[in-house]
């Protein structure tokens, strides 16, 4: 990997022959988890100005170019996190010369918060080429990291590293963006009316009504590839009348982009259905009753999400500009049979993308329920990819894939001057960008949005077989037992496993969270930058022989502070909690008040403790015994209070499983009812 300083540059196509498509990473980590940035990407033309405030791609703009730039969101890594972005290179319009890459902090915080600032640059195949680590970046709120440029008809990348105190708003001002508001203030997004009855249905099943799909109005109607809007036609002028001539109309300015976040609407509930009774089940375009087999569910799992992800083009090009597909014309295909020496193969699926005359294709293999992946299949279309010049082999489960921990482990024939990226998508990631789509951001016209609600009521039937993460695995019971019995030993296998099926848990968690909220939900890693992933894991289950506990935490955007998942497999008990800060005005026992009239609808038997000054521990009771009382959670030598610990207890799921006694069910069930009953009521202001 070419490691870049400040203000170097480099030629892409000196670095790789697969640079048609790139995906650029930042990166950042933070001691207390809660650290955080945004990131943008601004199209430039020969002037170094945006040709219009379409060319700012951001949070409340997630596509520019004609789709040829696209922010694909957080992915957790080793470390913490990082901000991906998909850029088409061989797709960006003519009369962009220049691309530049920056990322922003709100509400008073800097860079000089944030740890290992750094960019990263991939080709279409996955292998990492550039490198830069920015330092210098202490007192300023947003940073461009680097950008993209043509020069003689090739792509180059530069290294930046320049810092902006006025943050993003200053930095697209500079640029030629016009903003209509202070990066500081927030609107509520505007709730798209209720979808008509006729072209949106209500759909209500068994399950109960389902929310319509929420289609922002100014979506219009979007080309379904570009995301371009075409301008409604002019209406028809009156003739004037007693021969005096109507004012000429004034023509509305266009919509500025604003900077501040737009906070999600949730849909609106459904009409109530026209069923007599609750037995009457909703027609479905994909059906799931006459499942019996897992070969049945896997044929029937790749034909659906596959035939959406080619009708519904925003879905489609989520699922894969992370993978180095272009944006252009997708088309997909099921059981095509291949020719590999005396046995042809047969792939679940294939996915085809077409951009000005060339071709980008992927080998698709599925699995459901439980059912691994298979090497020597993989393998083979792996094989198969290299002789025919395709580009990529996805595969799709239930698991979850971690870094330095491959699912299958394939061999790569380094002579091959083609090289195929092998890249895994768990179910729940498909499920997660089909709620993020429908629930949250809305795509482009009614027709897409029933097709995506169509695809979220099979993906989570129970019969699908495609519910995520569902196992902790084969040694989850005899590390229990260990752990009870004290003979579970540092070093052993069996402990490793189960830190590696908690990681994948924790992830499933956050996107499942993260879907239903509409809201960034991340893991939270605070190991150094470049440590080992299976070094760490190693330590961890060393610690878990050791304390016997299953430790986890994860960032939900918005919320102060970072929700704690503590797995006690001595005792039996799952605790989730979170730290709030105290508040900086009014004397304590107000403070104490405030919190607990905000926490007037929480749970009785949440545990309150009051974090001070020092080591010791501070005063603590349940909020039922608070209430009355809020002085007593004042410290008694008259320590200063630095914040307070909300905590829930709840028992702890025996199985493996996700069935209604078993331990992922319950690590479900403690996060959603803390979230909703505890955090919700954190973040509301106090009466």
């Amino acid at each position: 990997m070419h490691e870049m300083v400040k203000g170097a540059n480099v030629g892409l196509a000196t670095l790789s022959e697969d640079v048609g498509s790139v995906v650029v990473s930042l990166g950042w980590s933070s001691t207390t988890g809660e650290g955080d940035a945004d990131v943008s990407v601004l199209l430039l033309d020969g002037d170094g100005k945006v040709r219009s405030d379409v060319d700012f791609c951001f949070y409340n703009n997630p596509v520019a170019g004609n789709g040829s730039v696209q922010l694909l969101g957080k992915t957790p890594t080793a470390d913490g996190s990082e901000d991906r972005i998909s850029f088409d290179l061989d797709a960006v319009p003519q009369d962009i010369e220049k691309v530049v890459v920056a990322a922003s902090r709100y509400a008073g915080s800097r860079f000089g918060e944030l740890d290992d600032l750094r960019l990263t640059l991939a080709d279409s195949a996955g292998d990492s080429l550039v490198r830069f680590a920015v330092e210098g970046a202490d007192e300023v709120s947003a940073v461009i990291f680097g950008e993209l440029y043509r020069r003689s008809g090739e792509w180059k990348f530069r290294a930046v590293g320049q810092g902006y105190a006025s943050g993003l708003a200053g930095l697209a001002t500079d640029y030629g963006v016009d903003i209509d508001d202070d990066a500081e203030q927030e609107e509520p997004e505007a709730e798209a009316p209720e979808p008509d009855t006729a072209e949106q249905p209500a759909a209500t099943g068994q399950d109960g009504p389902e929310p319509p799909a929420r289609v922002p109005a100014q979506s219009r109607s979007a080309d379904p590839v570009t995301g371009s809007v075409p301008e409604p036609p002019a209406a028809p002028q009156e003739p004037a009348a007693s021969g005096l001539a109507d004012p000429a109309p004034v023509p509305k300015p266009a919509r500025r982009p604003r900077t501040a976040k737009k906070k999600v609407t949730l849909p609106r509930t459904a009409k109530k259905s026209l069923a007599d009774n609750d037995t009457w089940r909703s027609a479905r375009l994909f059906p799931v009753s006459a499942l019996k087999s897992d070969r049945e569910r896997e044929t029937r799992a790749t034909s659906v999400v596959l035939s959406v992800m080619a009708q519904v083009p925003e879905f489609g090009r989520r699922l894969t500009a992370g993978f180095g597909a272009p944006a252009g014309r997708m088309e997909t295909f099921t059981e095509v049979t291949l020719p590999h020496g005396e046995s042809p193969r047969r792939p679940d699926g294939v996915v085809r993308v077409e951009r000005a005359g060339k071709l980008w294709t992927a080998l698709v293999e599925t699995k459901t329920n439980g059912n691994a992946l298979k090497p020597d299949q993989v393998q083979a279309y792996m094989d198969i990819a290299a002789r025919r010049g395709y580009e990529a082999v996805i595969t799709l489960s239930n698991d979850v894939a971690l870094e330095g921990s491959p699912l299958v482990d394939v061999r790569i024939d380094r002579r091959r001057k083609h090289k195929v990226a092998l890249w895994h998508l768990s179910w729940a990631e498909v499920v997660h960008q089909a709620q993020m789509l429908i629930r949250h951001e809305g795509v482009g016209n009614a027709a897409h949005a029933w097709l995506l609600q169509e695809l979220l009521q099979y993906l989570q039937h129970e019969n699908s077989g495609c519910h995520g993460f569902q196992n902790m695995g084969a040694a989850w019971v005899p590390v229990r037992r260990g752990i009870d019995e004290e003979t579970l030993c540092q070093g052993d296998a069996r402990a490793l496993e189960v830190i590696e099926n908690w990681e994948r848990l924790v992830r499933q968690v956050c996107l499942r969270l993260g879907g239903e909220l509409g809201q960034k939900v991340l893991p939270v890693q605070r190991a150094r930058r470049g440590s080992d992933p299976g070094a760490r894991r190693t330590e961890l289950a060393d610690r878990l022989c050791e304390q016997g506990r299953l430790n986890a935490e994860i960032r939900i955007e918005g919320t102060p502070g970072v929700l704690a998942i503590t797995a006690d497999l001595r005792t039996g008990k799952l605790r989730t909690s979170i730290e709030v800060p105290a508040e900086e005005t009014g004397y304590p026992l107000t403070r104490a008040k405030r919190l607990v009239r905000r926490l007037a609808e929480a749970p009785a038997d949440l545990h309150i403790e009051t974090l001070v000054d020092g080591q010791g521990p501070g005063p603590r009771g349940t909020l039922e015994r608070l209430r009355p009382e809020p002085a007593d959670l004042l410290p008694k030598d008259g320590a200063q209070i630095t914040g307070f610990r909300l905590s829930l207890f709840k028992g702890m799921g025996n199985g493996r499983g996700s069935a209604e006694t078993g331990f992922i069910r319950s690590v479900d069930e403690a996060v959603d009812r803390f979230h909703a009953q505890v955090v919700t009521h954190v973040e509301a202001p106090a009466v």
